[in-house]
């Protein structure tokens, strides 16, 4: 045997013998435990918290995805261009999201608001790319 352990040569990638992984064993046993989160989870659960807010006398309990919306609408609604062109582009996503998920249930949107979101979406695309 002390033959055996002076004929193989420890050193970079080749640990001692002993030490070993044997054949079938991993070197991870328990592997990743079920509750590790991703970022998906972790940010859907942040913006589902709810927190309090005020409007005017009014104060009540309302998820961080809905006070961003309301904040986001105040300004579009006072006249800040980028929030506005925010707010639609979203209003478009969600419509063609529904659109593509029941193409057969009608629009709650007016043909009339419907041609207006399709130009404005017309003008965008070229800036984007």
């Amino acid at each position: 045997m002390a033959e055996n352990r002076t004929s193989y040569k420890v050193g970079y990638k080749r640990p001692p013998q002993h030490t070993r992984f044997k054949p079938g064993q991993s070197g991870n046993p328990k592997g990743r435990s079920k509750g590790t989160r991703n970022l998906e989870t972790d940010l859907m659960e942040e913006l589902a918290e709810r927190i309090p807010i005020r409007e005017g006398e009014r104060s009540f309990k309302v998820s961080k995805q809905r006070a961003l919306l309301k904040g986001l609408l105040s300004k579009a609604m006072k006249g800040d261009t980028r929030a506005a062109g925010l707010v639609l582009r979203l209003v478009a996503t969600v419509a063609l999201a529904n659109e593509q998920a029941a193409p057969e249930q009608p629009s709650d949107l007016d043909p009339a608001d419907l041609a207006i979101l399709e130009r404005f979406l017309a003008r965008q695309s070229p800036a984007r790319e």
